[in-house]
């Protein structure tokens, strides 16, 4: 079991929040706790957000608070049909995310009334407090690093999908050890599509490296839907290939279209690494060998048609497959051949200028 940095992000901010509270004088500084464990996110966009959309919240909480105090009371029931109308006004300007702590800011602003208007104001005070601090810890602290993050999870997920597709055709892992490694697989490419979200959210100020992050998040994207297209396959062969007889040299042939895709797919990700040799190519399957997978369908399964349905099925997400692995291929080549040239781009601007060739510019 491992402690990750928003584990303990969380831990800072509660104690800063709290810290913050004596110093302020807060009569309730334990309010301002609670406001910064709800308030630390995944990631700076998302925990700025949260901020804006608490504070709205709350303040608006809080105004409906004071103003059902002094207008109906504050006995437990009233603050319970208060606490309705708050969750149904969050859900109705789209700020479900904020219903917790805004909920917590109405119960403690009317249950303080009773106690004075200082009071409640002390206890606003202490929500906006701890929102604070978690944002100043989530900025400051260990912010998150998606890029690295979506990278190494890529290289983990294909790695589990190269097994799998090796595996599904031969039928060789076990039944209980494929279906977790396949469970797991799909967890897996969740995962990845929350952490490219979470990338793409990031906000880039410069115009030229928005532009360089904007084609960066091409190639990402591309890295994340061949991973999809790789599971696809899995499920179109699981689905498909035994419910039909298929012919033996069909099978031949699938097995080493998905043993060459899998092999394609392993280089494209070394050549992104920088683990290839310069010059060295990443081997794409010939073309030709897909289109060998549909004339075997069509010449030896023409009276089956529902078999040569199943197995066209199969032949398709190999297609799929191997055009998104292409289409990687080609934003990737773009990309690295950019910052090869601006690589050296700047490596002519920092060389020194000899006393010779500055004369002759004379």
């Amino acid at each position: 079991m491992t402690i990750g940095a928003r584990v303990l992000k969380t831990g800072l901010a509660v104690a800063i929040a709290l810290w913050l509270g004596g110093l302020l004088g807060l009569e309730s500084p334990l309010i301002a706790a609670i406001a910064s464990i709800f308030t630390i996110q995944p990631s700076i966009y998302r925990s700025w957000m949260q901020v804006l959309e608490q504070v709205q919240s709350n303040i608006l909480g809080a105004i409906i608070a004071i103003g059902a105090v002094s207008l109906i009371g504050n006995t437990p029931i009233l603050v319970g049909l208060v606490s309705i109308g708050v969750i149904l006004l969050c859900i109705r300007l789209k700020t479900e995310d904020t219903i917790a702590l805004t909920l917590v800011t109405v119960v403690v602003i009317m249950e303080a009334q009773g106690q004075g208007w200082m009071v409640a104001w002390d206890r606003l005070a202490a929500i906006l407090t701890g929102m604070v601090s978690a944002f100043a810890v989530n900025v400051a602290v260990a912010p998150p690093r998606h890029r690295t993050r979506f990278l190494k999870r890529v290289e983990e997920t294909q790695a589990l999908l190269s097994l799998l597709l090796r595996t599904v055709v031969s039928n060789e892992l076990k039944e209980n050890v494929y279906r977790k490694e396949q469970g797991d697989l799909r967890t897996k490419i969740r995962k990845l599509e929350e952490y490219y979200d979470m990338f793409a959210e990031e906000r880039v100020w410069r115009k030229d490296a928005r532009l360089q992050r904007a084609r960066l998040l091409v190639v990402y994207k591309a890295m994340l839907v061949a991973l999809e297209r790789g599971y696809a396959l899995i499920e179109a062969v699981e689905e498909q290939y035994w419910a039909v007889s298929t012919p033996k040299s069909w099978n031949r042939l699938i097995d080493r279209e998905i043993e060459a895709l899998c092999a394609y797919h392993e280089q494209l990700l070394w050549k992104w690494d920088g683990k290839m040799k310069p010059g060295a190519a990443s081997s794409a399957p010939p073309p030709e060998a897909s289109i060998l997978l549909s004339e075997l369908i069509e010449e030896q399964l023409e009276d089956d048609k529902v078999g040569r349905a199943r197995m066209l099925v199969i032949t398709a997400a190999v297609f799929n497959y191997e055009e998104r692995l292409h289409r990687l291929d080609r934003v990737m080549e773009q990309w690295l051949q950019r910052q090869e040239e601006a690589g050296a781009t700047e490596e002519e601007q920092q060389q020194p200028v000899s006393p010779a060739s500055a004369s002759e510019d004379s």
